[in-house]
């Protein structure tokens, strides 16, 4: 009931109620006096009257107390809840909850503040979690670029104190210089493009894309260097599906860049394949990139998309890559509307799956 309506029905309770209690007191005053007692009508007149007064006074005066209280007091402890709720939030204690009393208008605005208060603490929680994200991409950046820079100072020396006596060994000194340089260029990249991602400050340019031919082409490129190399790549589809999305060419061509380098990097079998499936479902495409690598185990598969972890415990470099190839996967397959999943097994390989919106959908 709305605060309104029981305002309306007090207000006539106060006027119902005590005309109804001086009836009641009129009924029993007289009829004690003028039909138990048998008192002179005439004689007791003025005592009738007086009895008849102040019942009407008390009446009065005890039912609009006792209605004023009721009403009051069920809106005093809404507003007194209100009120402590709102200090808690103001001095930053958001770990409590608030439980709406009535359907009334102060119950809708005790549900409204336990949802901002829900939303806050999503957000501190949020924000203590990008926090922490922050201190241990610090962290890992100082740990994965510590590695190319030792090497290009160990090198550098090398020639500065002429221990690359010969012009052959400063090419070869100079040359492995070159590469760590590179390699800390891309990993500064692809940070620089991880950080632009998570600020959605990439735009991008959907278009209708059919897989198909765009992954053949893909793989037919990779079969240059990976085939050579004792590698093998599959192709699996339905010649009668249409596997046509919207996606930005150039940001999914990345996707799957990052998802075979990742693979390539765990395969300790021969032959290594790499097998990438299609499939239609309502709405979306499903992309599947299976491996037959060394697998990720139970505990590791949850973390491969966050940003700079390795399944190896060690956390080296030796397998190379900056630790953000799934990382930026992830962010632009959400980017897309999309979903992005894995599934392993140690022993088994590994399949990372993502899913593209259909046009239309």
């Amino acid at each position: 009931m709305s605060i309104k309506k029981k305002l309306i029905l007090s207000n006539i309770a106060m006027i119902v109620v005590p005309f109804a209690m001086f009836l009641l007191i009129e009924f029993i005053a007289g009829y004690i006096l003028f039909y138990a007692l048998e008192r002179n009508f005439q004689a007791d007149l003025q005592l009738f009257t007086t009895i008849r007064v102040t019942g009407l006074l008390v009446a009065i005066t005890v039912s609009n107390a006792i209605i004023t209280t009721v009403v009051s007091r069920s809106i005093l402890r809404q507003v007194g809840m209100l009120t402590k709720a709102a200090k808690e939030i103001a001095q930053g204690n958001l770990a409590f909850s608030l439980t709406a009393s009535s359907n009334d208008e102060l119950g809708e605005l005790a549900s409204l503040f336990e949802r901002m208060r829900g939303k806050l603490l999503e957000a501190k929680e949020l924000q203590s979690k990008y926090e922490e994200n922050r201190k241990e991409l610090i962290a890992s950046i100082s740990h994965d670029l510590r590695t190319p820079m030792t090497s290009i100072k160990g090198y550098a020396r090398g020639i500065m104190d002429g221990v690359a006596h010969s012009p052959d060994k400063v090419e070869h000194y100079a040359r492995i210089i070159y590469m760590n340089a590179g390699a800390m260029e891309k990993m500064i990249d692809e940070l620089f493009l991880y950080s632009k991602l998570d600020l959605q400050k990439v735009p991008m340019v959907l278009e209708e894309v059919d897989l198909r031919p765009f992954l053949a082409d893909y793989l037919e490129e990779l079969r240059y260097t990976f085939e050579p190399d004792g590698g093998q790549t599959i192709f699996k589809y339905n010649r009668d599906e249409s596997y046509v999305v919207m996606a930005d060419r150039t940001q999914v061509r990345r996707v799957v860049e990052n998802i075979v380098q990742n693979s390539l990097k765990y395969m300790d079998k021969q032959p290594k394949v790499i097998e990438v499936r299609l499939s239609s479902e309502p709405g979306q495409v499903r992309v599947e990139v299976e491996d037959n690598g060394s697998g990720i185990s139970a505990e590791s598969l949850p973390h491969i998309f966050d940003s700079f972890y390795r399944a190896d415990a060690a956390r080296n470099s030796s397998t190379g890559g900056s630790g953000l190839g799934m990382a930026i996967a992830k962010q632009i397959i959400e980017a897309h509307g999309g979903q992005i999943g894995a599934a392993s097994e140690i022993g088994s390989g590994t399949t990372i799956f993502f899913r593209l919106n259909k046009p239309g959908r």
